[in-house]
């Protein structure tokens, strides 16, 4: 039997950002270290329902960070200068992005743990 890499753990190599946070003295870079969460999913074997949990929840991400665009544009936009509010806007779209994402995988990933403790 092969095993198959779970490409889902590489996100954790975003934590590495973390590391300009010493560097630079902007702590912003800190909340790459939540990034570590996806470390678990090198040792998660890649199934058939496993990846449809990782469409579904990658579906509804990138759907609600697109919704959530255009309000985050307007929003930042007419509260500080144009410039600035847009990279605001665009940054908080993609936190929602991340957070819906990790969220809902966790949420379908229980689900199905919970569904075959049953069977």
């Amino acid at each position: 039997m092969t095993w198959r890499i779970n490409y889902l753990g590489f996100l954790s190599l975003l934590a590495l950002l973390a590391v300009l946070g010493f560097l630079t003295d902007n702590k912003g870079f800190y909340g790459f270290l939540g990034f570590l969460v996806y470390l678990r999913y090198f040792w998660v074997k890649p199934d058939e329902l496993f990846l449809l949990n990782v469409q579904k929840s990658a579906t509804a991400a990138f759907l609600l960070e697109m919704v959530a665009l255009v309000p985050l544009i307007f929003y930042f936009v007419l509260s500080s200068n144009y410039a600035n509010g847009l990279a605001a806007a665009f940054g908080g779209s993609f936190i929602v992005a991340v957070v819906v994402f990790s969220l809902l995988l966790t949420f379908l990933e229980f689900k199905e743990i919970n569904g075959a403790a049953n069977d």
